[in-house]
């Protein structure tokens, strides 16, 4: 009997590897990135974790293994991607089920109202500012103002331009790339979601410098 619950959880190790999408850049920058997190993360009971657009599902899987008294919920626009977010978070008690959000709308209509106003603890979102509308960086600081708690924070992770200017070169050629496949994507600049931010109660807090030209960026909730 056990040589076959053996073989069995075997199969099902299998199965779930090969639903899981593996990006390269998702795998060289968890480690920077989570090294960021656990200065601003308290390790406490009761905190809540929502990831916007969590990709192939490799930030969050490896965060919350750091995070084990946390609870996390990933979350996606293309359901094409939950099996392998599911993959990656299989096993990991402290993450939920993926939930379906577009981040243009308001959180009221997100997974059944398992949210609520001023009861997230952390929001964390990494290279979706660039690759979407700019609408959706409207949505994404409209909620996070209603969802974080006072003090709350929002992590927000990728390349930048400031003050109108896009350094270095190779950031330059991304913004024109991205521009091509899409005209409203691009680099957004820091001083314009400062300007976001403010108006829903949100405060740039610090700005991190990370490998690869990229930035963290800690928002706070007021």
């Amino acid at each position: 009997m056990n040589a076959i619950i053996h073989c069995a959880a075997n199969h099902r190790s299998r199965i779930m590897a090969a639903k899981k999408l593996i990006y390269p850049a998702a795998e060289r920058n968890k480690s920077p990135i989570l090294s960021v997190l656990q200065k601003y993360i308290q390790h406490s009971p009761d905190k809540t974790f929502l990831e916007i657009a969590s990709g192939s599902g490799q930030h969050i899987a490896y965060f919350a293994t750091h995070f084990p008294q946390i609870s996390f919920y990933p979350s996606e626009y293309e359901s094409r991607l939950f099996e392998s977010i599911a993959a990656h978070t299989n096993g990991l008690i402290n993450v939920k089920d993926p939930l379906k959000i577009d981040i243009t709308t308001d959180f009221h209509t997100w997974g059944n109202n398992i949210f609520k106003e001023a009861n997230i603890d952390y929001i964390y979102n990494a290279n979706m500012i660039h690759i979407s509308p700019y609408q959706c960086c409207v949505g994404l600081f409209n909620n996070a103002g209603k969802l974080l708690k006072d003090d709350g924070i929002l992590f927000t992770y990728g390349p930048y331009a400031i003050d109108g200017k896009i350094t270095p070169e190779s950031n330059v050629n991304f913004d024109k790339s991205l521009k091509l496949q899409d005209s409203n994507w691009g680099l957004r600049d820091i001083n314009d979601l400062k300007a976001l931010a403010e108006k829903n109660g949100i405060m740039l807090i610090n700005v991190i410098d990370m490998p690869a030209n990229n930035k963290t960026i800690i928002w706070k909730k007021c």
